[in-house]
C-alpha cells in the first residue's frame, strides 16, 4: 500500500502527525504488504501554522499513483480550496482507492469534488464551510462514506489513524497500535460508518 501525505504551508501539524503516527504502524507491524509513504507538497519545503518547517519527498507528484491520500487541515485550507493550481493537483487523486482527511482537510476533499453526495465531518468551527460540498455534515470523530474517510478536529487525527488501520486490517492490529500509542480513548471493535458521534452542540 502506497500512501501520500499531502502537506502545505499553514497546515496544523497535529492533524498530520496524529494520523501519520498511527497509520504507519501498519508497516512496522507488517500488517499489510509493501506499505510505504511519501511526503508531498506544492514546494520543496512547507511551514506549518506555528513556524515548523518540513522538507518533502516529492513536489506535485501525480496522486493517482497512490493507494491512499491523506490531507490534514489548518486555517490555510480556507484559501487553498480556491487555489486553482493546488486544487488541480488534488484532483489528480480522483482514481485513488482511499481518500482520507482530518479537520479542515475535508474542505480540500470537498472542493475537489470528492464529497459530493457523501456524509463527512471536519473541525466543528468549519461545519458551515463544509456543508456546501457534501450531502450531510456529521458531528463525529470519524465518518466513512464509501472509501472516503473524514476526521473531526485536530486530536481526532489519532482516532482517524486507528480507525483506518482497523478498517484496512482488523481489530487485533488496531489494538496493538493503540497500545503502542498508549492512547486509551479509541474504541476497538466499534467500526461503523460514524465513529464516536459528538455529544456537544
Amino acid at each position: 500500500m502506497r500512501m501520500a501525505f499531502v502537506l502545505f504551508d499553514g497546515m496544523t501539524s497535529m492533524d498530520f502527525i496524529g494520523f501519520y503516527e498511527a497509520i504507519t504502524w501498519l508497516a512496522i507491524l507488517r500488517a499489510k504488504e509493501n506499505v510505504s509513504w511519501t511526503f508531498c507538497a506544492d514546494k520543496d519545503e512547507v511551514t506549518d501554522d506555528r513556524g515548523l518547517q518540513m522538507r518533502v519527498d516529492e513536489v506535485l507528484p501525480h496522486l493517482g499513483r497512490y493507494d491512499l491520500v491523506f490531507i490534514p487541515g489548518g486555517m490555510a485550507t480556507r484559501k487553498l480550496r480556491f487555489d486553482e493550481v493546488f486544487m488541480g493537483w488534488i484532483r489528480t487523486a480522483e482514481a485513488v482507492p482511499y481518500k482520507v482527511s482530518v479537520c479542515t482537510g475535508a474542505l480540500l476533499l470537498g472542493a475537489a469534488g470528492y464529497l459530493e453526495g457523501k456524509k463527512a465531518t471536519t473541525n466543528s468551527s468549519a461545519y458551515e464551510l463544509l456543508a456546501p460540498y457534501c450531502m450531510e455534515v456529521v458531528k463525529a470523530r470519524v465518518v466513512r462514506d464509501g472509501n472516503v474517510v473524514t476526521g473531526g478536529g485536530v486530536t481526532a487525527a489519532i482516532d482517524l489513524g486507528l480507525y483506518v488501520a482497523e478498517w484496512l486490517t482488523n481489530s487485533d492490529i488496531a489494538l496493538q497500535i493503540q497500545r503502542k500509542l498508549e492512547y486509551p480513548y479509541y474504541q476497538v471493535g466499534c467500526l461503523s460508518d460514524v465513529y464516536m458521534a459528538s455529544t456537544t452542540e
